[in-house]
């Protein structure tokens, strides 16, 4: 049965017209500075055993290609022997689907062909005074969601990052939609729409050319609706805060009550035009600050992710973190390891890809974060002191300026970028002497394999391409030909990940001019050649002069 879409705006709803224009850019306080990528698609057959994350071959970067003939060159007993070692291995990992894709699942093709030309992607014009958001900012597919969930009697809005974004002058990545329709009403309403989720119940409607406008139902946290636990006794420890599922459905002042930030919990109505803001969410616009809604610290504890989430919207929208908030995460980063790690790091990818890496990681290092959500980072930036925070800041600046000019890269060349400064120029080798990425490095790959489901591929990626560097840079001479090496599919990725160390240092500019160039830079004098079992000789024949009666045309005595 419809339900009065008035019915949750009897309580308390602030209606406040839009006060203010972006503000100037302040800079982030100096006291600080949902599911992964999609499953992996099955290897060819020729590919290593999925269950091991390293190549067949330990010495892949010195493996020569097999099945060419020998030259057939040189006269003489003695032995003449070629080193062809090939710095990457011929075979690589498959590129990962886009990092930004929604859905793990395939999606029905039936889902995407719906052009939803019945629905009405119109904004309507408020009585009585001008929309506080230009209708012309308002995405036309999300709009028709909204109209058509009103038109069967139930409320929706625009609402957290697309209506933050827009009123701070940024364009939405996406639009989102907050409900009071059930998932199952949604699904019923539009017949190109999906549900996913369990911790949290999500209807997404698809449109052409892979656009997907998410549907939330209105949701109370858990911890208000259920019935409270008994006090602890005195000297007991205050109960577990965790949020676990989040399934309990509410109001929309409930729902914007529940959210992490205020700057987050702001609705938008397109019908009358105005911003709702339950939880003073336009003061903390007009102060240009991140600030938990309610009690700091038990925010922060239900849901410890929203660490990085606070970190990343203030160092992308230029905001301080208030200073209640910043304290309740320097409480709450010891729960980080009780969150799941796929979310962990799929939010530091986001502090990646978002552009905000050198921000993100100083905000991170003083919480300290790093030491839970990257150690070998942490444990690096501990021994080398404020020299090594500058050196891993000017990479991360560098990575920063490389995804604001032309968007982020995949998956594993911010990896790559993001750890190239603990390479250093010293490579480690493995049990037969082959070159190898440091130990910690290695670690932190298995780890984020094995826990926090970073698909194998990337992980492999990441460590060809840093095993690259010391071509690149000359700092380990090869033997043989590199034509090899720059046909190679990852040999792009790998120079992009070396001209970020090369502007972040100001060293190896010339190699990297000359590899530019087309050219092959000179190896570093008393730079270390490849060792060990990758470097396998190839005996070329030597070549005989012919038997006693071949060649001259008589036949051999008998």
């Amino acid at each position: 049965m419809p339900r009065d879409s008035t019915q949750v705006l009897e309580g308390q709803p602030c209606y406040r017209r839009l006060p203010f224009k972006a503000a100037p850019v302040r800079g982030v306080n100096s006291r600080m500075t949902d599911d992964p990528n999609a499953p992996e698609k099955q290897r060819p057959p020729s590919s290593p055993d999925a269950s091991d994350s390293r190549p067949e071959d330990p010495e892949a970067l010195a493996s020569p290609e097999e099945g060419e003939d020998d030259d057939l060159e040189g006269e003489g007993d003695e032995d003449d022997t070629e080193e062809d070692a090939e710095i990457l291995p011929a075979e690589v990992p498959e590129a990962p689907p886009p990092h930004d894709a929604k859905e793990p699942d395939p999606v029905p093709a039936a889902l995407w062909e719906s052009e939803a030309d019945h629905l009405d992607p119109t904004a309507p014009v408020p009585a009585g005074h001008p929309p506080e958001i230009d209708p012309d900012e308002l995405d036309p597919d999300a709009l028709k969601v909204v109209n058509r969930l009103r038109q069967y009697g139930h409320q929706a809005y625009f609402v957290g990052g697309c209506v933050r974004d827009l009123l701070v002058g940024r364009q939405p990545k996406d639009f989102d939609v907050a409900t009071s329709a059930l998932p199952s009403e949604v699904r019923g309403i539009f017949r190109n729409c999906r549900l996913i989720g369990r911790r949290f119940r999500l209807a997404h409607v698809y449109f052409k050319g892979g656009k997907i406008v998410e549907v939330s139902t209105f949701r109370a946290n858990p911890t208000e609706v259920e019935e409270p636990a008994a006090p602890p006794e005195e000297g007991e420890e205050r109960e577990d805060f965790l949020i676990s599922d989040d399934n309990v459905f509410g109001t929309a002042e409930q729902d914007a009550r529940r959210r992490d930030f205020t700057i987050n919990g702001l609705f938008y109505d397109v019908a009358e035009g105005r911003v709702i803001d339950f939880v003073g969410g336009l003061r903390d616009m007009r102060l240009r600050e991140v600030r938990t809604i309610g009690d700091a610290e038990i925010r922060m504890r239900e849901d410890p992710v929203r660490i990085l989430r606070a970190v990343r919207f203030a160092c992308r929208l230029e905001f301080d973190i208030e200073s209640r908030t910043y304290a309740a995460m320097e409480g709450a980063v010891e729960d980080l390891p009780r969150s799941a790690p796929p979310r962990l790091l799929e939010d530091t990818f986001r502090i990646l890809r978002g552009g905000v890496s050198a921000c993100g990681l100083h905000l991170l290092s003083a919480v300290d974060g790093l030491k839970f959500l990257l150690p070998p980072v942490d444990s690096w930036l501990r021994e080398r002191g404020p020299q090594g925070e500058a050196l891993l800041r000017a990479h991360a600046e560098r990575l920063d300026a490389k995804v604001r000019a032309s968007g982020p890269p995949e998956d594993a060349v911010l990896l790559a970028a993001l750890l190239l400064p603990l390479l250093g120029t010293q490579e480690g080798t493995d049990a037969t002497g082959a070159p190898a990425v440091p130990a910690s490095i290695e670690d932190l790959l298995s780890e984020l394999v094995r826990t926090a489901r970073l698909p194998r591929r990337i992980a492999e990626r990441c460590r060809m391409i840093l095993l690259a560097q010391g071509t690149l840079s000359g700092q380990r001479r090869r033997r043989g030909s590199l034509a090899s090496f720059r046909r190679h599919p990852l040999f792009a990725e790998a120079l992009a990940v070396f001209e970020l160390s090369v502007e972040a240092t100001g060293q190896h500019r010339e190699a990297l001019e000359a590899w530019r160039a087309g050219g092959v830079p000179a190896p570093a004098p008393g730079a270390p050649p490849v060792e060990g079992g990758g470097g396998r000789r190839r005996r070329r024949r030597r070549r005989r002069g012919p038997r006693s009666g071949e060649g001259s045309g008589q036949p051999s005595s008998q």
